[in-house]
This record gives C-alpha cells, structure tokens and sequence, in this order.
C-alpha cells in the first residue's frame, strides 16, 4: 500500500451520507472511517463507517485505534470541524489514520470540504 494518493473519487449519495452524520453531530465535531480501495494513485471511497467507543465532543472527536479491527480495506479518516474551518489541525495529524483524511466544514456541504494525505497536502476530491 505505498504511493502517493493523486486523486479521491466518491459518489454523491455515499458523501452525502458522511455530511448528513456531520449536520446531526453539529455543533459537535463527527468522526468516520473511510472504507474503499486505492489503486495507482487513486483512491475510491465506498462507504463511511462509525468507529466503535468513538468520543465526540464540542471541539473534539476521537476514536481508540486499538478498538478498530484488522481491515486493510480501512484508507483513512473523516471528520467534522464544526467552525467551518477546513484546514487541518496539529490535533488532526497527531490522529492521523491511513492514508487519507477529509475534513467537511459548517454548513457541510460538498463545496466546504477537503482532503489531505498525512503529510498535509490536498488531495483533490471527486464527486460523481
């Protein structure tokens, strides 16, 4: 699984599953795991999934890594930064998991919404 990740491509209706858990968090912050598969540079988003004993909170939400069991189809994480602030935190990558992370911004909607790989750098997201 090594590789730079180019490209996310997602459906609208799996996407819009993951912005609706974050509307119905908020004001709350949301976590998910990405479920999909990467192939030469390009990652497919087939579903988010709740992590077990996940913790949410006003400013926070965070999961134990050691409750998630062994998945290789697990790319990353998503969560919900209920300021409306997409850019990721030093928390964020302390955090990181995967290879992917994606972080939806208030109002939560697919204009207000990136991705990054652990290094920091976007990720382009396509919705099809």
């Amino acid at each position: 699984m090594s590789g730079v990740i180019r490209e996310i491509s997602v459906k609208r209706e799996v996407l819009e599953q993951f912005l609706e858990m974050c509307r119905e968090m908020y004001p709350n912050e949301n976590i998910m795991l990405i479920r999909g598969k990467v192939k030469n540079g390009a990652a497919a988003i087939e579903e988010f999934l709740i992590p077990p004993f996940s913790t949410y909170g006003n400013s926070f939400s965070g999961f134990s890594p050691f409750m998630i069991p062994f998945d290789l189809s697990i790319i990353g994480v998503a969560h919900s930064h209920p300021s409306g602030n997409v850019m990721p935190s030093n928390e964020d990558f302390n955090h990181f998991f995967g290879r992917i992370m994606i972080i939806a911004g208030y109002p939560y909607n697919v204009n207000i919404l990136k991705a990054y790989d652990g290094n920091g750098a976007t990720i382009p997201v396509k919705v099809l």
